[in-house]
């Protein structure tokens, strides 16, 4: 996985959403490898950090040849993001496009406790 970076939080005082959206994601199905395609948008209240969006873009990238479920994916992109910026507050939601006549949305979300 490429590491995600970040930068100090010009306005740290301050709650407000950050929503980034990426409309070209790409994994591949555990189960046929086939691949899959779909939105993912991470919203989020940063506390100190700030993702940097380049780097966020060469990490969705690494999932390209991933063999991966969407449930394992949502969260496992928002366990990563989590630990790199340490978030107020943190969602992150895929859209995944249709699959044998259904499509499927999964979201995860994270609080700070303390």
């Amino acid at each position: 996985m490429a590491n995600i970076e970040t930068f100090d939080n010009p306005h740290p005082q301050r709650d407000y959403v950050i929503h980034h959206v990426a409309p070209e994601f790409t994994s591949l199905c555990p189960r046929t490898g086939q691949p899959d395609f779909g939105t993912i948008e991470i919203e989020y209240i940063a506390d100190k950090l700030c993702v940097e969006l380049k780097s966020l873009k060469l990490y969705l990238q690494s999932y390209r040849n991933e063999g991966v479920f969407y449930e394992d994916v949502v969260n496992r992109i928002l366990d990563d993001l989590v630990c790199a910026s340490r978030p107020r507050r943190m969602k992150v939601t895929g859209k995944f496009t249709p699959r044998g006549g259904m499509n499927s949305i999964i979201t995860a979300e994270y609080t700070h406790q303390g």
